[in-house]
């Protein structure tokens, strides 16, 4: 029999199983507010019968990730290395900023969309994360900061779209009264715009923010840097971002990813501005985190600058991201390739 992760049960599954094995309704309560409260050990769950924790031993499995490495920067981020049980790898970066910590989780490890500029890429995908591994990221990186979060971002290692029940899961899990209760305004989604997916996650009307990696508004550009742009143009992703405005009343927000000599001349910003006009989008401009293993190099401050003038000068809404972590290679899946690289030689 394969023991599930109990700290991916919600409670109404742990009180089909409290139930069903005999033991009063209210043992479903204590047992999700510890695996959601950080307990380590069954044993530590000390308001249980022996018997029970015994049980919840033969049944389940309670995982804890191993601190590999840690690395601050010097404008606060702190970057983690985490092994997991199966001795894969991931990675989590805890942000400090006035309005709360945020913590940014991987939810694959590895990832398979390809994307040119990524280093989370480079190998494929090795598995999906489950949603009880999503909470111990956040919990064992809370606990590791020594800081309370108050705001989640899905946009680690791998396509959180591509893990979608589990990734469902785990914001039902994060949101619940009981559990971390982060409030869905509290999360941000970030997928790299597979359509019919976002169609998908609409139709559940969750509050979170969905933010679209769009790096390009042409199609001969995004199929270059984003392999999952070939199932699909930006014509049926963008439609895809108003269905999901439409359906849940919250605005998309695009990161454009600002790549030197590939996205961002004056004609593609004057693009960018009249396709966000014709949706209402927010666009967040990011200068490129440099990868070792990729050729791409990030855009001039001057080309940043001008960007940002165009799409503000045309009345879009537009930011310029606060670049964070350079100094211990923020960029997603730079310190796992690391370290595989190292224990390879």
């Amino acid at each position: 029999m394969q023991k599930k992760h109990i700290r991916s049960m919600l409670p109404e599954e742990l009180e089909d199983f409290i139930l069903k094995i005999g033991e009063p309704k209210f043992r479903a309560k204590q047992i999700f507010q510890w695996t959601q409260g950080g307990v380590q050990r069954f044993d530590e769950m000390t308001n249980l019968p022996k018997a029970l924790r015994e049980k919840l031993n033969e049944h389940f499995i309670l995982t804890v990730p191993k601190r590999l490495e840690k690395l601050e920067s010097a404008d606060g981020t702190i970057k983690y290395l985490w092994r997991l049980w199966d001795g894969n790898t991931i990675e989590t970066v805890l942000m400090r900023n006035l309005y709360g910590n945020t913590v940014c989780i991987s939810t694959q490890v590895g990832c398979r969309m390809g994307c040119t500029f990524c280093a989370s890429a480079i190998g494929g995908l090795v598995r999906n994360l489950e949603a009880g591994e999503m909470i111990d990221e956040v919990l064992c990186t809370s606990a590791a900061g020594g800081l309370s979060v108050s705001n989640i971002v899905l946009m680690g290692i791998g396509e959180p779209l591509d893990n979608f029940d589990a990734v469902l899961r785990f914001l039902k899990l994060l949101n619940h009264p009981a559990g971390l209760n982060i409030g869905m305004r509290h999360i941000t989604l970030s997928t790299c715009g597979i359509a019919e997916k976002i169609d998908k996650l609409a139709s559940y009307h969750l509050q979170l923010t969905l933010t679209v990696s769009l790096h390009a508004t042409d199609d001969e550009t995004r199929r270059r840097l984003m392999p999952i742009h070939r199932s699909g143009g930006i014509g049926e992703l963008l439609a895809a971002c108003v269905r999901y405005h439409n359906k849940t009343g919250r605005r998309v927000s695009f990161e454009y990813a600002l790549i030197g000599g590939v996205n961002d001349a004056k004609e593609q910003s004057g693009d960018c501005a009249k396709r966000m006009n014709e949706i209402g989008g927010h666009v967040n401009l990011v200068p490129l985190n440099s990868v070792t293993e990729r050729t791409l190099v990030p855009s001039t401050k001057e080309k940043v600058q001008q960007f940002e003038q165009t799409l503000g000068q045309a009345g879009v809404n537009v930011t310029t991201r606060r670049s964070l972590g350079g100094d211990i290679a923020a960029a997603c899946g730079q310190l796992r390739r690391r370290r595989e690289e190292g224990e390879r030689k």
